[in-house]
């Protein structure tokens, strides 16, 4: 019942955000072209509050989102990112809201195991087992974590989980999946059913769950985060594919993530999957059949930025269907100028008609659309 009644929120949702919005405006909203624009970036930021740099940003930019991290790269963990309790942590997201007048969706990674923002030695009392260990016991029991989870993200003004991981185990010794314990299973069936009570979970407490990576990590020799990642001869696309079928199929109702992995036998271009029109409208989209919001990973990863500019990289991924440009700003010097030069080279590529202006109110959609399924817009 809860899945049938979300279905009929998102479509209702979607009505609404179509009818109020016209391919080159929002009523609903009055939302420019720069604001709309603005939706379509989730971004990283340093500060455990908002700094009047921060600020400036938020009002300038106008963001749909941004994402929070505990551990700050650029100084190796020597200062802290945005997490160091669950006051803070509160006291800083209710403080983002207040600086944005169209709330905002506020993620982090929270897979459990080595990928879990809100640790207990912040103060947090959820334990989160890795996907593995999860997926060696029952679902129900992968559930019964999820709500604690969820109800703990909640609690703190997260509204967005970059999680659960519906990667197939296919190649254990995989760098950034197997090896680090962030599959569920090498079986597709048993990953739907943990990666399905997991999400529920978050969908009971209003928190948007995210199925990453696609098309699928698991075969991965590489790790994009470093350079590269070519899974064209490892890809085993019935195993891989199979997870994000069954789950679609079942009326999942929240995002997806896509990775940077090129697979020719996708894309014959052999363009990383997030900057892939084959990959994200024709395969996810039109193929599958999944109409939510589509959020790609991070455009600072190596198999990006060894290739394409972070302007270019943006251009590119809302060419090929994505909605939401995630910028962690962990490894990027000037990050605020990261944000304003993507934005600007989105601006400039719709009024160059390199990118339709429609393309920009499609995912504009989509995403009040979301933000109204998980209680955002009334």
């Amino acid at each position: 019942m809860r899945r049938a009644a979300t279905l009929i929120v998102l479509a209702l949702a979607t009505a609404i955000a179509a009818a109020s919005c016209g391919s080159d405006d929002l009523e609903a909203r009055d939302l420019t072209l720069p604001e709309a624009v603005g939706q379509m970036l989730l971004f990283g930021f340093p500060g455990t509050e908002v700094e009047p740099a921060v600020a400036e940003l938020l009002d300038e930019v106008r963001p749909g989102g941004l994402i929070l991290y505990d551990y700050d790269v650029r100084s190796g963990g020597t200062q802290p990112r945005n997490i160091v309790s669950p006051a803070q942590l509160e006291a800083l997201t209710a403080s983002l809201q207040e600086h944005s007048e169209i709330p905002l969706l506020i993620a982090v990674d929270a897979e459990g195991g080595l990928v879990n923002r809100l640790k207990q030695k912040y103060g947090f009392t959820v334990v989160v087992p890795s996907a593995a260990d999860m997926g060696a016991g029952d679902p129900e029991s992968t559930s019964e974590i999820a709500t604690a989870l969820a109800e703990q993200l909640r609690s703190v003004g997260i509204n967005w989980n970059l999680a659960p991981v519906v990667d197939v185990d296919v190649n254990p010794d995989s760098p950034a999946i197997g090896a680090l314990g962030r599959a569920f299973s090498a079986d597709p069936a048993q990953v739907v059913e943990h990666a399905s009570a997991f999400s529920d979970a978050h969908l009971d407490h209003d928190v948007v769950p995210t199925l990453k990576h696609f098309p699928g990590h698991g075969s991965a020799v590489g790790d994009t985060h470093l350079g590269v990642t070519d899974v064209t001869d490892s890809f085993v696309s019935d195993v891989e594919l199979a997870p994000y079928q069954m789950l679609f199929e079942q009326g999942y109702a929240g995002a997806v993530m896509t990775n940077h992995v090129v697979n020719r036998r996708l894309d014959p271009a052999a363009l990383p999957a997030t900057l892939s029109a084959a990959i994200v409208t024709d395969l996810l989209r039109n193929d599958l059949g999944y109409d939510g919001v589509v959020i790609s990973d991070d455009m600072g990863m190596g198999a990006i930025v060894e290739q394409f500019t972070l302007e270019q990289a943006a251009v590119r991924a809302v060419n090929a269907g994505v909605d939401v440009v995630l910028i962690a700003n962990q490894t990027h010097d000037d990050e605020a100028d990261n944000v304003r030069r993507v934005r600007e080279a989105i601006l400039a590529a719709v009024e160059s008609g390199e990118i339709p202006e429609e393309r920009i109110y499609e995912s504009v959609q989509r995403i009040l659309a979301l933000k109204q399924q998980y209680g955002l817009l009334d």
